[in-house]
């Protein structure tokens, strides 16, 4: 048995019975891409083959090798003798795991439950045995993120430890490792968006409030100022402003704003003052 890129040799010894030169002389092996024969003589003077191994084994390609060696002797006609050699070619650590893909994207709402499947990873490795026995885990990474998220050491599964929250943080970045039984490791980038739900309402801000209103203000008067926020996103973030009840009041856009967030409360005519509300977009 050889192990794979072993530069070991091995000795083989055949016999021949006749003396002088009818006596074994030399050694020849079948042709092949790893081993040659060296003959070499003991202190007795008898001769021996030595199997050299002349370049890398590599079990993944060629698990065994059956080759033919051949004795020969000095005779007229000469004689040979014919052994089979069988060698078995065991494993050594020279691959390292292979991630199925090297980068993984998925999206997650912020409103998955904690202990969800975030998504699965896998990698192989051609070695065997204990060498290709995978565990997989999360390289170096900010704490924030291993809060969040889990891996399965036996499997790959990445799954979700802490709610998501869009407005806080809108991505992650995980970096997953992959280590076989002999200590190689691999990697592999996993990004996960996070996509906004619903969940938060609008605020309304009165920033500037003329109070009390003087009962001879002129029509157009600004009563305030008010800005209306919604931390979500995209068309869960737009939002319009009306006026509640009877009030004889009117918003208008502020100038470089927009009339659906920011805006004047004013007086077209004499009246008392009435608070605002604000609405998302239906």
């Amino acid at each position: 048995r050889r192990q794979s890129g072993s530069g070991a040799g091995s000795r083989e010894a055949g016999s021949d019975p006749d003396v002088g030169p009818n006596s074994l002389q030399g050694y020849e092996l079948e042709a092949n891409g790893y081993f040659a024969v060296e003959v070499r003589e003991s202190q007795d003077g008898s001769k021996f083959a030595e199997l050299v191994l002349r370049r890398p084994l590599d079990r993944e390609r060629e698990p065994s090798l059956r080759l033919v060696l051949t004795a020969l002797d000095g005779g007229e006609p000469p004689r040979s003798g014919t052994a089979q050699l069988c060698i078995n070619v065991t494993d050594a650590n020279d691959n390292a795991p292979v991630f199925a893909q090297e980068r993984y994207r998925v999206s997650l709402r912020e409103d998955t439950p904690p202990g969800s499947v975030v998504l699965h990873v896998s990698a192989s490795d051609s070695d065997e045995g204990s060498n290709a026995r995978i565990t997989y885990g999360f390289a170096e990474m900010p704490a924030k993120v291993l809060q969040k998220f889990a891996v399965a050491a036996e499997n790959g599964t990445v799954t979700l430890r802490e709610a998501l929250d869009f407005e806080d943080t809108r991505g992650y970045t995980l970096l997953v490792e992959a280590r076989d039984g002999g200590g190689l490791v691999a990697h592999c980038k996993a990004e996960l968006e996070v996509l906004d739900v619903n969940d938060n309402a609008p605020e309304v801000t009165l920033t500037s409030v003329s109070s009390p209103v003087p009962e001879d203000a002129a029509p157009g008067t600004v009563v305030a100022l008010l800005k209306v926020r919604d931390r979500d996103s995209g068309e869960n973030g737009q939002v319009w402003c009306e006026l509640s009840g009877e009030a004889p009041l009117s918003i208008v856009a502020s100038s470089g704003g927009s009339p659906i967030s920011t805006g004047l409360l004013v007086l077209p005519c004499l009246a008392p003052f009435f608070p605002s509300c604000a609405t998302e977009t239906p």
